[in-house]
């Protein structure tokens, strides 16, 4: 069996190193080109030809953007028209990186929230075992994201879908996020050849952070979009929690920003469900404001491949009905939710990428009132089944609020938001009772909170969003919507435009598909490299001392010979 693992361990490193050199292969590729920018910026450094960027310092921030003179003449002739356009766009950099970057500093602060939540509704004698796996898939993931997940994710992003006029508001230093692979060569209106694909797959550019890519603008998205990444790996481990092996775990933790980072592309970084209002007329293509789907929807059927995989925890079922494990701590859970509803603040408005962008206090407000009427959805749920109001229930609907407004906080009215979250607390409720029902073992109701209510997030956007806002998106530019509406943002099916549910509808489909597939069959193969599942012997007296040597609550605890800080 040892030899076998050895093999299967041999065959996934090849098969590793098959994606990483999939640039290689034959299909389409975009070559290294010099940036090319939008109209907007104009070139005037003395030397027009010499790159700008990879920019290392951001002191070129600013120098495309200047215009040719100052018509209005109301610039001191003391002082330069270059510098003080330069100045101006530079400053506008300065504000939205500082946003990006504080924002997402919290996003990485609401790890905490997690563990907190996860061992609070996890059993004492697994509480060192499950606060571990929250804080070691940090820099798993963080690793994995760095040498391979971002260049997938984002290496082709700037030969996106995006609208005339658009510009970065990270600045054009992003323009060197420009190779990738594809299908097909895309064309403007007047039939010219892009430069991008007309189905974008991945992106090639990026990986290890290279010197290629080393400008301030990118090592910003590279942070921000990393502590993303973060969210959808921990997911599992409440899902899985109480009897994943850690050598297990460790290997899943190096493992998740593959399709994490595939799926990503195909959203966030200009692919092909991105096009999907390009090359399909469907609306303005896949919307996820800020990761109903790319983050939430991923992890949570992720965590449904896991629990199926690994099955119940010893005693979760007799006679086929489920028996109540209750955690060990619930205000540890309560504070958790707290910590993560505060981090929500950050995780959405953060995904405007821009300071700048107004628009952030619609996003802070719709996702407040998500969150709350969730809470509230599921306190009336339960007690109408006849029910206690059970807070850990509670504290789930209030998540599962603040995952379903992650895609559309953007774009909808206030109430359109309090009925989402109404919704999700709905949902989160009825989602746990049906899977324990059928058998799967979900601890912290990670499926239920993030998948289940992942893709309804996904879906809200095509049935609630107002047309006010996200005008370009995708590159999608419809002139026939101005005319009815007098806004060409994304709108859904109550507002005029049915097509972006059915592009929604696909979104969720593609991703519930392609998540729970390529986990299902990584569970399944990291098995034969280590065991998936801790032995019946361990996890009856619990991981802490055996596979952590240490032990959640020593002084309360019993505990077997494997206690301490013994080797597993």
């Amino acid at each position: 069996m040892r030899t076998l693992r050895i093999r299967i361990s041999g065959v996934y490193m090849l098969f590793l190193l098959a994606v990483l050199a999939l640039p290689l292969a034959g299909l389409a590729r975009a070559e290294d080109q010099p940036p090319q920018l939008p109209a907007y910026f104009t070139a005037t450094n003395s030397d027009a030809q010499k790159p700008t960027w990879p920019d290392p310092t951001g002191a070129a921030s600013g120098v495309w953007a200047t215009p040719a003179g100052d018509a209005k003449g109301d610039v001191p002739s003391s002082v330069s028209t270059t510098d003080v356009y330069d100045r101006m766009l530079h400053n506008l950099y300065s504000i939205n990186y500082v946003w990006l970057l504080v924002a997402g500093f919290l996003v990485m602060f609401m790890q905490a929230g997690f563990m907190l939540v996860e061992t609070g509704l996890c059993r004492a004698k697994n509480a060192s075992h499950t606060a571990a796996m929250n804080l070691m898939v940090y820099p798993l993931g963080c690793l994995a994201f760095w040498v391979y997940g971002f260049a997938i994710g984002w290496g082709n992003w700037w030969n996106g879908p995006v609208a005339p006029g658009w510009y970065p508001s990270l600045g054009p230093g992003l323009s060197v996020l420009n190779s990738g692979v594809g299908l097909g060569a895309a064309t403007d209106a007047a039939g010219n050849l892009t430069g991008a694909f007309k189905y974008g797959l991945l992106g090639t550019k990026g990986f290890f952070l290279g010197s290629a890519v080393g400008d301030v603008s990118v090592m910003a998205l590279f942070f921000f979009m990393m502590v993303f990444m973060d969210t959808t790996a921990t997911i599992p481990t409440g899902a899985m929690a109480e009897r994943w092996s850690w050598k297990n775990f460790c290997l899943f933790g190096l493992w998740v920003a593959l399709p994490y980072c595939i799926y990503r592309n195909w959203v966030w970084g200009g692919g092909w469900l991105a096009q999907g209002g390009i090359n399909w007329g469907l609306g303005h293509g896949a919307v996820d404001f800020a990761g109903s789907g790319v983050v939430h929807a991923m992890g949570g059927v992720i965590a449904l491949a896991g629990a199926l995989v690994i099955g119940p925890r010893i005693g979760k079922f007799v006679g086929g009905k489920p028996q109540a494990m209750p955690g060990h701590d619930v205000p540890m859970v309560a504070l958790g939710t707290f910590i993560l509803a505060f981090g929500w603040f950050d995780f959405n408005p953060g995904s405007t990428l821009a300071g700048t962008d107004l628009r952030i206090s619609y996003v802070v407000v719709n996702t407040m009132l998500a969150g709350i009427t969730g809470a509230l959805a599921a306190m009336v749920v339960l007690m109408l089944k006849g029910l206690k109001p059970d807070p850990t229930m509670m504290c789930n609907g209030m998540l599962a609020g603040l995952v379903a407004i992650t895609a559309p906080c953007a774009f909808v009215d206030p109430w359109a938001a309090a009925v989402i979250g109404v919704v999700a607390g709905w949902l989160v409720v009825v989602s746990v009772f049906f899977w324990e029902a059928r058998g799967v073992d979900d601890p912290v109701g990670a499926i239920s909170v993030h998948g289940v209510n992942g893709l309804w997030g996904v879906l809200s956007v095509g049935i609630f969003a107002t047309g006010q806002y996200g005008a370009g998106w995708n590159g999608v530019v419809r002139e026939e919507m101005v005319k009815l509406y007098g806004s060409d943002g994304v709108r859904g099916l109550l507002y005029g435009d049915f097509s972006q549910f059915i592009m929604q509808s696909i979104d969720a489909l593609v991703v519930a598909v392609f998540a729970f597939a390529m986990a299902y069959a990584w569970f399944k193969l990291s098995d034969l490299i280590t065991p998936l599942r801790v032995s019946p012997e361990v996890e009856i007296e619990g991981l802490d001392g055996p596979e952590m040597g240490t032990l959640g609550y020593p002084d309360f605890q019993l505990h077997a010979e494997h206690s301490g800080r013994q080797a597993a």
